[in-house]
């Protein structure tokens, strides 16, 4: 029998998941969804690949423990078949520069990562734990965010603080890597793309961050420390004063907690419009609501001078990739991030733009300018097959 990876992609409202079976190369079966964890019309969504057929049904996952339950029953339906091996996507991987199998030690040292990150981290170590009393025989491997991102520079980890906090972990540390670890991949295969030269990656959906790769390294990221950081997403802030911190939290008595809601889930593109955090909701409204334009105008001018200043950091310019929901599928907001950056030598062919093209930039572009879909469950499994040397 042919191995079958079950990839989880864990967060904390939704757990996206795929199984792939491994032939000469891994052929996805099913992918699917729990939506709206913790809501009353929680959703599982199952999408049968080879007979290209979808179940819905509602379910009760008011926890990630409970959405857990959810997705082993489905399992212990799916045609009597086993996994041959379970990939998590993991946010916060700290010194971690590859997947590794989960061990009890690797367990222990994640767990004290959930500080750090309270928002993935739980649901994540929850998913963990339920395949390791479920399928105790069944091999996991962590897959990790931030690996991708360890090579960066002490000047784009560093933070300006006293340097006891940076020994105490408290760094830049850098996200979406396994999207841009399967970005990178997918550009090697590109015929024209210098895939050693200088590169901009944008992952820009509901989570949005950029990356400045430069010999197929990271040099430099817009998240940070946590998630939150870099330009305004969906209804995470971005990067904001730091003395708004503290003059928030005390005007309005905010606990650490309360604080930590605000600038995840109340922020970003939702906290600016006050109607939504769908980028696609906000363009069709932009004409008639000036706080749905705002949001478009503020998220696609943070973005381009993030393309800016990781071009200075790179000395230039050579290949610009959009993907993630927006990137993938927001014509118009990569027109409006693209104009007037002329000067780096971006020139859009807005035919192609308008037709998500993989490439949309002209003939004479300096800057090859790239629309690449990202698949972080396919990654998640081609790293579990080369951790566990499954050929």
């Amino acid at each position: 029998m042919n191995a079958r990876i079950l990839s989880i992609n864990g967060g904390s409202s939704s757990i996206k998941f795929s199984i792939f079976e491994k032939k000469e190369k891994l052929i996805p079966q099913y992918s699917g969804v729990i939506k709206r964890i913790g809501f009353d019309d929680a959703e599982l969504i199952i999408k049968d690949m080879t007979a290209e057929k979808e179940h819905r049904q509602s379910v009760k996952a008011k926890s990630v423990s409970e959405a857990a339950k959810v997705l082993m029953e489905w399992l212990g339906q799916w045609q009597g078949e086993t996994i041959t091996a379970v990939g998590h996507r993991i946010v916060h991987g700290i010194n971690h520069a590859d997947a590794e199998i989960i061990t009890d030690d690797l367990l222990t040292e994640l767990n004290k990562n959930i500080s750090i990150d309270p928002d993935h981290m739980p649901g994540e170590m929850m998913l963990i734990k339920a395949f390791k009393e479920k399928y105790p025989e069944i091999p996991q491997v962590a897959c990790f965010d931030t690996a991708f991102h360890t090579t960066m520079p002490i000047r784009a980890t560093l933070l300006p603080l006293p340097r006891r906090y940076f020994k105490s972990g408290l760094r830049r540390y850098g996200f979406h890597g396994i999207s841009y670890s399967y970005l990178m991949q997918k550009l090697s295969e590109e015929k024209n793309a210098n895939t050693g030269g200088r590169i901009i990656l944008a992952h820009l959906g509901n989570g949005a961050s950029m990356v400045a790769v430069k010999n197929q390294q990271s040099i430099d990221t817009s998240m940070g420390f946590s998630p939150a950081g870099g330009f305004p997403m969906s209804t995470r802030s971005g990067d904001i004063d730091p003395g708004i911190v503290s003059f928030i939290m005390k005007d309005q008595s905010l606990t650490a907690s309360q604080f930590n809601n605000l600038i995840n889930r109340q922020s970003g593109l939702l906290g600016i419009s006050e109607t939504s955090s769908d980028m696609q909701d906000l363009l069709r409204t932009e004409k008639s609501d000036t706080r749905a334009a705002e949001a478009v105008e503020i998220f696609c001018y943070q973005v381009k001078k993030w393309i800016g200043s990781f071009s200075a950091a790179l000395s230039g310019l050579d290949i610009l990739v959009f993907s993630g929901g927006i990137g993938e599928n927001a014509s118009a907001v990569r027109s409006r991030i693209c104009d007037g950056l002329q000067f780096l030598g971006i020139e859009l062919n807005e035919k192609m733009n308008d037709k998500s093209e993989k490439i949309i930039s002209t003939h004479n572009s300096k800057v090859i300018v790239y629309v690449i879909p990202t698949d972080e469950e396919l990654m998640i499994a081609k790293m579990v097959c080369r951790v566990l040397s499954i050929n």
